[in-house]
């Protein structure tokens, strides 16, 4: 079975995330996630009220392990600057497939990093995996998921 005749969250899990904060000037990251756990990943950021003249840019990034050894941006996965003068209460995505990280090179592992530049602003991320190698999505939640409906 596949495609249409799965609910959402059997093709899809929630498997990383940056906890709504209001970020200070200065950088916050999710944990390091395993690439090869599902086929597709799409991340969401979303901005809420910026602080006077902030910035906010993010990033994928990928390492060899989950403690981040070699880490570095993964090419072609980094937003336009969200700005205050435009960009209050926004969301975005990122795409990321495995072939996009150095897989070839041992880097198996991604994580968001989020920057706010200037004073404090409202952001989070959530990191959603669809199409997962094994099992069903929710089989590869995170811990902190409590609920599926």
């Amino acid at each position: 079975m596949s495609g249409p005749a799965l609910k959402p969250s059997q093709r899809a899990g929630i498997v990383g995330f940056i906890s709504p904060v209001s970020q200070a000037a200065g950088t916050v990251t999710s944990a390091w996630m395993d690439v090869t756990t599902f086929h597709n990943y799409m991340v969401i950021l979303k901005s809420g009220v910026l602080g006077a003249a902030a910035t906010v840019d993010a990033k994928l990034q990928q390492a060899t392990d989950n403690a981040g050894t070699g880490a570095k941006d993964i090419t072609g996965k980094a937003i336009t600057q969200l700005v205050k003068a435009s960009n209050d209460n926004n969301q975005l995505t990122i795409d990321l497939k495995q072939e996009d990280t150095d897989f070839n090179n041992g880097f198996k592992w991604f994580r968001v990093s989020v920057t706010v530049g200037t004073a404090a602003s409202l952001v989070d991320a959530t990191v959603l995996g669809f199409d997962p190698r094994f099992g069903f999505g929710t089989d590869n939640d995170l811990a902190t998921v409590v609920q599926n409906v």
